[in-house]
């Protein structure tokens, strides 16, 4: 069920009012799910289902994305602030050390709430942070791509083009290696979700430097990386399994950078088994 949640985040200038959408499914332990940079949580939709049978399943749309307002005025959207604000919404929804999966940027977050020992485990499916100087270019290249053409695409062509898989290819082929298996109106709402986030540019700008370089002893860690990432090219998992060398290491084969969609029963697996 969709819902909002607003709470205080402090910050160096005092509190701050922040707005969250979530949608919430499921019993058992809490799971959280945190999307990409440009989506929206409805890239969970495929295996939100599956994980439900056995968990409380909290799908977020991360501050300037989806549904969710973009962060007050004066707050950065880097990792700081946005440990802050997911710490705040854990306690604003009663979740004590909720298990964490995360995408690409999600999974960069998830990695980071696992290093403060805010969650129980930490699934991170393609994590952005182990880039060389020239893959993070070359991602943030396509993503920037990515976006101006959802920004300049008149919405009765992706419309049009949504309706054959030929068009969801076009448009979606980026992030899934099966681009043919999104519906049409994901692919619709996604493309919008992409060009309307008012946190994407900000958020980019804060990746600029970023690169994740710790261990993450105590929690236990999940690492999944699709065989046909476009974006996040695979051999970022080799230096993720040296960085966190007790990280469970899976690959997933024939998926593509969000391969939630792409395999939904292999990822809700790798999770689940991830968040025993």
């Amino acid at each position: 069920m969709s819902a909002t949640v607003s709470f205080e985040v402090p910050t160096p200038h005092g509190p701050r009012d922040v707005t969250v959408s979530y949608a919430r499914v499921g019993r058992g332990e809490p799971l959280v799910l945190l999307h990409g940079i440009g989506h929206h949580r409805q890239a969970w939709d495929p295996l939100v289902e599956i994980l439900a049978v056995e968990r409380d399943v909290i799908a977020v749309d991360l501050p300037g994305f989806g549904a969710s307002p973009g962060l007050p005025d004066g707050l950065a959207y880097d990792l700081p602030t946005t440990n802050a604000v997911l710490g705040a919404l854990f306690a604003a929804l009663e979740l004590d050390h909720p298990h964490v999966a995360g995408n690409s940027l999600g999974g960069l977050l998830a990695l980071e709430l696992g290093r403060e020992r805010l969650v129980r485990s930490v699934t991170a499916l393609s994590p952005a942070g182990f880039w060389s100087p020239a893959e993070r270019r070359y991602a943030f290249g396509v993503l920037i791509a990515m976006r101006r053409a959802s920004r300049r695409l008149p919405l009765p062509l992706v419309e049009r083009l949504a309706r054959t898989a030929a068009g969801r290819t076009a448009l979606t082929s980026t992030i899934y290696a099966r681009p043919a298996r999104r519906s049409p109106q994901a692919v619709v709402a996604e493309t919008l979700a992409l060009g309307r986030a008012t946190g994407f540019d900000a958020a980019l700008r804060a990746g600029t430097t970023v690169r994740f370089t710790d261990d993450i002893p105590g929690v236990p860690v999940t690492v999944a990386w699709g065989t046909r990432d476009r974006v996040l090219v695979r051999r970022q998992e080799t230096r993720a399994k040296r960085i966190i060398p007790r990280a469970r290491l899976v690959r997933l084969p024939g998926c593509g950078h969000c391969p939630m969609n792409d395999d939904p029963a292999l990822v809700a697996r790798v999770i689940l088994d991830g968040s025993r």
